[in-house]
């Protein structure tokens, strides 16, 4: 079985160059999370910590996924400073 295709929305391409999130980190994250949590059906939020530059502060990498069959969407992607409050322990 073949891996998914990952799209990103239009509202996603303008969101990640809103909040200073490159592509390849989108579709990083997308891909390859650290964690996935279940959101409604059909739909995920896929979770990594990313170290950004300059600075080298981590923030939690939130993209936002809509599943069907064979085909992913990134809706959104967003970071976040507070991981603690986002991170699930596993």
């Amino acid at each position: 079985m073949k891996d998914p295709v990952i799209n990103l929305s239009e509202h996603a391409r303008g969101e990640a160059v809103r909040r200073g999130i490159a592509a390849a980190t989108v579709v990083a994250v997308a891909t390859e999370p650290e964690q996935v949590l279940p959101q409604q059906p059909g739909r995920e939020i896929r979770q990594s910590r990313v170290t950004f530059s300059p600075g080298g502060k981590t923030y939690l990498v939130r993209v936002v996924v809509d599943v069907r069959a064979g085909d992913e969407t990134v809706v959104t992607v967003y970071r976040m400073s507070k991981i603690e409050k986002y991170w699930r322990q596993q």
